[in-house]
């Protein structure tokens, strides 16, 4: 009896080996399921690759793994660090319209990735709030476009926040133009001007402002995000909240939608850090319009007006664009600048609330701001001074941009030698009772319904601003006003929605400008 026990005992304790054996190689197996090959969100099918600089390519994988990437006559290896990160840079690549594919293995478990439908041409990422990201069907001259696309592909990043830098966000490459008139336009221009297949990376949410797309890092460089910052560390209301929106149910509700996209910092963890460091030629950012809430910034109310105000925001923007250019590892990346277009609205901070005034606090100063970014090297400010709408925030006359911005980047980015500018500033000479306004880029300078030029104020050191009588003279402007004996000063399309007719022979308007160093 004893021994039959035993015998059973010994049956008992090998069945428990085995299944602890057994339990053990699933949870191997299972191991080795998650440390498969991850690819960075944009490699997947369709995608655009930008040609004519090195390819990064970059996921997960096990830790010690020797990873291939195979595209084109291009091979390289790697091995994945002790983190579970991996990273190589294929050759740059020549144009390609003919769809390839990339093959991606691990030496563990002889895992492979292919990623099919691949072109070769010009990536470019859009972001922004509302006005990038307004639809192609809301402008009917863009939707005609859509007929004769082609070779133009998106991915869309999902709108959402995050309290910390992800590595990954959702979307997916697809062989269709982008749901935004503004990139979709640009894109159309740009195809057919280059001949090049165009990938856009659309990544855009309405009423967010510079500060919702600004790393964490540049509290160091910006002194009122740090303050920002600090707030929102110290707001656990806040925090919770934003907890509770995310973990709850979807679509959100209007009002929760609002407060997540208001917020700082959190959509570029979301949606701006996992593109980092995906090649492409640059970017185009249409956004503005949040910053322009005050002249100063960080009102205390309402709670999403704590930002850069409108002259603060021509610091912030170029230290945005270094910041980006530092993640990319990659200084001549390129960033064109919409120009916030005509809107009527005028600030109550400022002593004149003249709408017409070019005194008023308006938007011609935040303009002004965004033309600082010129001064950083491989930058370019798309001009919509004639465009606008004195009462809409979002105005439908997007195709001009979208062709200025294909212009502007054939000139200034793939150096083909065509004018892409409308007139510019020089130099003023005082001549008497008259200034005397020298232009740039003035080649058949003329007006756009015939009639003298508008929009032009002077001044003297009273700083009583009269509007001038404006007279072209081959590639410069006459001005006079009575009022003025000996005029010193000028500006020009300075008021929030200008009217002004000034163009070149290309039809390009004259870029807003003024002379005098006198402070809001």
């Amino acid at each position: 009896m004893r021994k039959y026990s035993y015998s059973v005992l010994t049956s008992v304790l090998i069945v428990c080996l085995l299944s602890f054996n057994v339990s053990f190689s699933l949870k191997k197996a299972d191991d080795k399921k998650q440390t498969k090959i991850q690819l960075a969100s944009l490699f997947k099918d369709h995608m655009v690759l930008q040609r004519d600089m090195p390819i990064p390519v970059w996921g997960k994988a096990e830790a010690g793994a020797t990873i291939t990437v195979k595209f084109a006559n291009s091979e390289k290896s790697t091995v994945v660090d002790s983190n579970g990160k991996w990273r190589l840079d294929l050759a740059a690549l020549k144009t390609s319209f003919e769809p390839r594919t990339m093959i991606v293995t691990s030496s563990v478990n002889k895992d492979i990735i292919q990623i099919s439908d691949i072109l070769v041409g010009e990536v470019w990422i859009c972001s922004g709030q509302s006005n990038m990201q307004f639809g192609v069907d809301g402008v009917p001259e863009i939707k005609s476009l859509v007929p004769s696309a082609k070779n133009i592909r998106s991915f869309k990043v999902k709108r959402t926040v995050a309290f910390e830098p992800q590595d990954t966000c959702e979307g997916e490459w697809i062989n269709e133009h982008p749901d935004s008139a503004v990139a979709f336009s640009f894109a159309y221009f740009l195809e057919k001007s280059a001949n090049v297949p165009v990938g856009i990376i659309l990544t855009a949410w309405g009423s967010s402002s510079i500060e919702a797309w600004m790393p964490r890092d540049m509290t160091e460089t910006v002194p009122h995000f740090k303050t920002m910052m600090e707030e929102f560390d110290a707001d656990t209301e806040t925090q919770n909240r934003i907890q509770a929106i995310l973990e709850g149910p979807k679509p959100w509700p209007r009002q929760d939608d609002i407060f997540l996209r208001r917020q700082s910092n959190m959509l570029y963890n979301a949606m701006m850090h996992p593109l980092v460091p995906f090649a492409c030629r640059g970017l185009v950012w249409y956004q503005g319009e949040r910053n322009t809430q005050s002249m100063y910034g960080m009102l205390k109310e309402p709670w999403f007006s704590r930002n850069s105000g409108i002259l603060k925001y021509r610091h912030v923007l170029k230290q945005w664009i270094k910041r980006y250019r530092k993640a990319w590892n990659k200084n001549d990346m390129h960033f064109m600048v919409v120009m916030l277009p005509g809107y009527g609205g005028v600030l109550d901070s400022g002593t004149d609330m003249n709408p017409e005034s070019p005194a008023a606090h308006s938007w011609a100063w935040m303009r002004e701001s965004q033309l600082k970014a010129l001064e950083l090297p491989n930058t370019s400010v798309v001009n919509t001074i004639d465009l606008g709408h004195v009462k809409d925030l979002h105005p439908k006359d997007k195709l001009p941009i979208g062709k200025r911005l294909a212009l502007l980047t054939m000139d200034d980015v793939l150096k083909s030698d065509i004018e892409s500018s409308g007139p510019k500033l020089k130099k003023v000479k005082i001549k008497g009772n008259t200034l005397v306004v020298n232009f740039g880029h003035a080649k058949g300078l003329k007006t756009i319904d015939g009639n003298p030029p508008t929009g032009f104020w002077l001044a003297d050191d009273s700083r009583k601003w009269f509007p001038a009588d404006a007279k072209i003279k081959g590639k410069t402007v006459v001005l006079y006003s009575k009022e003025l004996l000996k005029p010193k000063y000028i500006r020009y399309a300075f008021i929030g929605k200008p009217n002004v007719n000034l163009v070149n022979a290309l039809d390009l308007p004259a870029y807003p400008f003024r002379t005098d160093s006198f402070q809001p």
